[in-house]
């Protein structure tokens, strides 16, 4: 009697697969405590802090670029004046995002800052049925009307608006969106948008900053590695992301991105004593109970395509 033998193939995907599952593990356990990270600096202004992720993160990326030679990658956007202009306004958006979640996060605002990564989601549903013409099946739009609810009912009822969490959920899924739609990899693209904002950095940084930590001759080499730090806090993710992302399916993909949020919530209340007041509890219930249906739906969906294949 002869063993069937594994398809290659089969053995392949399976292979890829838990590699997909480990990078993206990786990917939101990192963007989840990022916030420690910030903390440690939260003495530093967050434009300061700003500047340095920045110019940081377009070092690492250059580095990287290098490492792997892809230098005809970045030359060929070069090439292309109308990807040049759509780089320049995502650059604009993850450069508002990543400022306004550092100040969040070192302003005590981390609840709201995990807010807007869980609503995060349902925009790029809603973004996607406006823009790209995808269709909402019955459960997304239920989950969709669910998380506005939650927010009307905030801002009716308790006369509060989740500013921060939708500034951070809109500019993200934007940025999603836009970047979705161009032809770009992430690395060479994410340097371009960095070399965007490189000279603001750079200038604010030598001409405007007011600080002592902004000289990095006399800081002490803790406080130095902290700061360039954030160019690697800022772009290992991302390099995590982009190699699951190959390797999952986007639906798959997109269960483990409440691992970030969810982390983001417990580090706030348990360590930085941030408090759950009544108008979050009840945007937040309505968050939980829309992407509880959401993930569900997804699933159910996904069983039903198998059955049909």
């Amino acid at each position: 009697m002869r063993l069937p033998i594994p398809r290659c193939d089969n053995l392949m995907t399976s292979t890829q697969q838990k590699q997909g599952i480990y990078y993206a593990l990786a990917a939101f356990i990192m963007w989840g405590l990022a916030p420690i990270y910030f903390k440690l600096i939260d003495s530093i202004g967050a434009l300061e802090i700003l500047a340095h992720r920045v110019v940081w993160s377009f070092v690492f990326i250059m580095i990287i670029i290098a490492i792997k030679k892809n230098w005809h990658k970045v030359q060929s956007i070069f090439k292309q004046p109308k990807l040049l202009l759509m780089l320049l306004l995502t650059s604009t958006l993850l450069g508002f995002n990543w400022g306004l979640f550092i100040w969040a996060v070192n302003s005590g605002h981390m609840l709201d800052a995990s807010l807007g990564y869980y609503i995060n989601p349902l925009f790029n549903v809603l973004l996607g049925i406006l823009f790209l013409g995808e269709r909402l099946r019955l459960f997304q739009g239920v989950a969709v009307g669910l998380a506005a609810l939650g927010v009307i009912i905030q801002l009716v009822s308790f006369g509060s608006f989740p500013v921060i969490a939708l500034g951070l959920a809109t500019s993200f899924a934007i940025y999603g969106l836009l970047r979705k739609k161009m032809a770009v990899e992430s690395l060479p693209g994410l340097l371009l948008e960095s070399l965007v904002l490189v000279p603001f950095a750079l200038v604010y940084w030598f001409f405007y900053v007011d600080s002592a930590s902004a000289d990095l001759t006399v800081n002490n080499w803790q406080l130095n590695i902290l700061l360039i730090s954030a160019g690697i806090v800022t772009t290992l993710p991302l390099l995590c992301f982009t190699a699951a992302a190959k390797r999952l399916q986007y639906s798959t993909l997109g269960f483990f991105q409440y691992i970030g949020p969810s982390l983001m919530f417990c580090l706030a209340v348990m360590f930085y004593g941030e408090t759950v007041g009544v108008d979050r509890l009840v945007t937040f219930g309505f968050i939980w109970s829309a992407l509880a249906l959401y993930t569900w739906d997804a699933i159910r969906s996904s069983k039903t395509k198998k059955k049909s294949n």
